[in-house]
């Protein structure tokens, strides 16, 4: 790394606060580059597009990650930044370059079992809260619901005689979610449990904050409250977890893409394919378990 690189790192620390295992990365990052660049005769002055492409296609083909690829091309992007503020560039070689396409990063899901430990640990918390975590715990699971919609459902959006709730989703689209009857008993005894006053607000999860519904942070708060009550790790739980293991146990169970697609209200089935992967796993499952040649006994 040459002196540039130092006055960059310098910046960073100066202007910008940065912690110490932020400038690590950062000075480990541009020395990768200029690892890169020195046998070429390339300096920082003189790299350019051309250079950045070569970099980041010997980053790929030393199989590194394509997570990798893009925070050295973001460390490179502040760097050549800075030297244009500076004066000592003209150009940005990075401005045209494209970051690498991450893979669909998808939470965990929680399994089957660690449901239904949530779902006792959420009944075990006292009062009200108790049959209040109960019945966010079994919407979200039955219903695999955004928290944004979740926060947003009117006071009459669920009834005891409908299976269907009225959803609206993202670009205000409006679309209907089957519920199990038991997330709908959840969600009815918790309403009954309410005080007075607020039993005659216009939201399905009404509270005293500016909206006049529970918010999303609320929520966060009272699944880690079940989490830990279930003896489970409270960082694996949140809104987006439930959904995500909504999903993947519907697939496990053999439901199908498009399907899923329709419930969990994705504009594009491409949306919904991040989860092939546990389809693919299924499918796989279903031909050890069944294919003739697949269980046939080995020859002796």
């Amino acid at each position: 790394m040459d002196r540039h690189g130092e006055a960059f790192l310098e910046m960073l620390a100066a202007e910008r606060g940065a912690a110490r295992n932020t400038l690590a990365a950062y000075a480990a990052d541009l020395a990768d580059f200029a690892e890169f660049c020195t046998p070429r005769g390339i300096s920082s002055l003189t790299a350019d597009a051309a250079t950045i492409q070569s970099y980041l296609r010997a980053v790929s083909d030393a199989g590194l990650s394509a997570r990798t690829a893009a925070r050295r091309l973001s460390a490179l992007r502040q760097f050549f930044r800075f030297l244009v503020q500076e004066g000592l560039r003209k150009d940005d070689p990075t401005e045209l370059q494209q970051s690498p396409r991450l893979p669909a990063s998808l939470p965990k899901p929680l399994a089957e079992a660690e449901l239904a430990a949530l779902l006792d640990g959420a009944a075990r918390l006292p009062g009200p809260r108790g049959s209040f975590a109960l019945a966010l715990i079994e919407l979200l699971y039955s219903s695999g619901l955004r928290v944004s919609e979740l926060v947003a459902l009117p006071a009459n959006a669920l009834r005891p005689d409908q299976p269907l709730v009225t959803v609206r989703g993202k670009g205000n689209k409006e679309r209907l979610v089957p519920i199990s009857a038991r997330a709908r008993d959840a969600v009815l005894a918790a309403a009954a449990a309410k005080p007075e006053p607020e039993r005659k607000s216009r939201w399905l999860f009404p509270s005293r904050a500016a909206g006049g519904h529970v918010t999303r942070q609320t929520i966060g708060l009272v699944l880690k409250d079940a989490a830990l009550a279930a003896g489970l790790d409270p960082a694996r739980v949140s809104p987006h977890v439930l959904r995500h293991s909504f999903a993947s146990h519907l697939l496990a169970h053999g439901a199908d893409l498009r399907s899923l697609q329709m419930l969990l209200g994705h504009a594009d089935i491409a949306t919904t394919q991040i989860y092939t992967k546990v389809l693919e796993e299924r499918l796989q499952r279903l031909v050890e378990e069944h294919h003739p040649l697949a269980i046939q006994e080995p020859a002796a």
